[in-house]
């Protein structure tokens, strides 16, 4: 039985899945990739099985399903749930072992970095480190470190297409203890390409006061992705 499973929810996610599986196929042993799509419509599924993964469908475009479908199926002691356009330096198995084999009962998130060389990104770095170090409030992007026990007693990830990540962690933080490692993990920057960094940064606010004032989460879906 593997002591990690990794846990990746995918949709159209051909051109970043294979950078991602190439950073964890060096690891043979003691991990498990589940990866969970939801009617991708390019090579995604053909990619997962190239790589040998463990795959499984979901029949809606709904991350906060596929999150639960992967936990439910996965084997291992422990969850690692990251986006599919992440990566990870060489090393961070070991480094996350050594930290995970003390106490199951912490939960854990990767320091934030943005892959792209631009200056800009180095100071939304700096903003969001700085967030989750003082208020323990991680996004998806960042990684999710939590044992199976933890994930079930806490009632894991609700089946909603946006703010699961949110809404999860907001729950986890009146039960358990959450720390951010020195350890990196690295998204894409496709997400603020399309907008300037201010912009993204305010919409991004602006929907989670919406959530948190208890704005309906389909007619935020709808409003988030219309483009």
């Amino acid at each position: 039985m593997p002591k990690i499973s990794i846990i990746i929810p995918t949709y159209n996610e051909s051109q970043h899945l294979p950078l991602l599986l190439s950073d964890l196929s060096i690891y043979n042993e003691g991990i498990e990739i589940i990866i969970v799509d939801c009617i991708s419509r390019d090579k995604t599924r053909d990619i997962a099985n190239i790589y040998k993964t463990s795959i499984f469908y979901s029949k809606k475009k709904n991350r906060g399903l596929q999150l639960n479908i992967g936990a439910k199926k996965a084997k291992g002691e422990w969850f690692i749930f990251i986006h599919a356009d992440s990566r990870l330096r060489q090393g961070w198995l070991k480094k996350v072992n050594s930290v995970i084999k003390n106490d199951k009962n912490f939960i854990y998130f990767f320091k934030f970095k943005i892959n792209n060389k631009k200056i800009t990104y180095r100071f939304l770095e700096i903003v969001v480190n700085l967030r989750s170090f003082i208020f323990k409030d991680p996004y998806g992007d960042q990684g999710l470190i939590i044992h199976k026990q933890t994930y079930f007693k806490n009632k894991g990830y609700r089946k909603i297409p946006l703010m699961e990540d949110l809404d999860f962690i907001k729950r986890l933080k009146n039960n358990v203890q959450l720390k951010m490692l020195t350890i990196p993990i690295y998204t894409s920057s496709r997400k603020w390409e399309k907008n300037n960094i201010i912009l993204q940064a305010f919409k991004n606010w602006n929907f989670r006061q919406r959530w948190l004032r208890g704005e309906s989460i389909q007619s935020l879906y709808d409003e988030y992705y219309k483009n």
